[in-house]
């Protein structure tokens, strides 16, 4: 049986993977850590301030789900002190996924890092990869709950980049006249335009619009619940062991 820490553990998606993990008859729920929440309970586990109680209990694998300038630490830790790693904390950048790739090699720990755990999502970017080169235009817009603090998401970022490698001949940009500024939204990989939401009530959500000579295909994902998340994440805790060094994403697990 996997021993598993949470980092993040009294926010609400680190409280819906304790409770996953501590559902789940594979695993158990050895630590929780969390320095704004010390002292509270969740499922059975108390909530410590410091890394260390993932030591004390034994943990084989952490699970990050804080945001990047923590997450940073976390991971050095996870590295430094043997304990595999399953991250989806988003903002990390391509330099901290080297420092990561660096940090977690040699087979002493592994680590899985995703910017979107709900499967759901996956097949919608690896959709929106496979398109690419049939469409001329396409534009991403991201919708997320008003907590978000990135913008693009990570799911968004790496939608675009996917795109961007499957297909270098996209359509320039026609607009002449912003009046507002920013009414485009961000220019990403390729050009490819982004479009950031944040709004009470929302989770998570993504459209992928995709245009050519007479016609368009629309993809969009929606998780209406933090629970949709959870089986992607428990995935990646029972694979990470045995995938050696970084692995990036939930394609591979999913064999897409």
């Amino acid at each position: 049986m996997l021993r598993v820490g949470v980092f993040g553990a009294g926010g609400r998606m680190g409280t819906t993977v304790c409770r996953a993990v501590a559902e789940d008859p594979d695993l158990e729920l050895v630590a929780a850590v969390d320095p704004h929440h010390a002292g509270a309970e969740v499922c059975g586990a108390v909530v410590s301030d410091t890394a260390e109680a993932l030591e004390d209990a034994g943990a084989h694998v952490a699970i990050d789900f804080t945001v990047a300038v923590a997450a940073r630490e976390n991971l050095r830790w996870c590295a430094e002190h043997g304990v595999h790693a399953v991250v989806g904390t988003t903002g990390l950048t391509d330099e901290d996924l080297d420092e990561v790739r660096s940090r977690f090699r040699g087979g002493h720990a592994n680590v899985v890092v995703a910017p979107n755990f709900a499967i759901g999502a996956v097949l919608m970017m690896r959709f929106a990869e496979l398109a690419a080169p049939w469409f001329e235009t396409a534009e991403v817009i991201e919708l997320h709950h008003d907590g978000k603090k990135d913008a693009p998401s990570g799911t968004a970022m790496l939608t675009m980049a996917r795109m961007a490698a499957a297909s270098e001949e996209w359509g320039a940009d026609p607009t002449t006249n912003t009046v507002v500024p920013g009414a485009r939204g961000g220019e990403g990989p390729a050009g490819i335009r982004v479009h950031s939401v944040r709004l009470k009530g929302l989770v998570a959500h993504q459209e992928v619009l995709l245009g050519t000579t007479g016609e368009s295909l629309v993809l969009r994902h929606d998780s209406y619940d933090r629970s949709s998340f959870m089986p992607g994440v428990l995935m990646a805790v029972k694979a990470v062991p045995t995938r050696a060094g970084l692995t990036l994403g939930l394609d591979a697990l999913l064999g897409i």
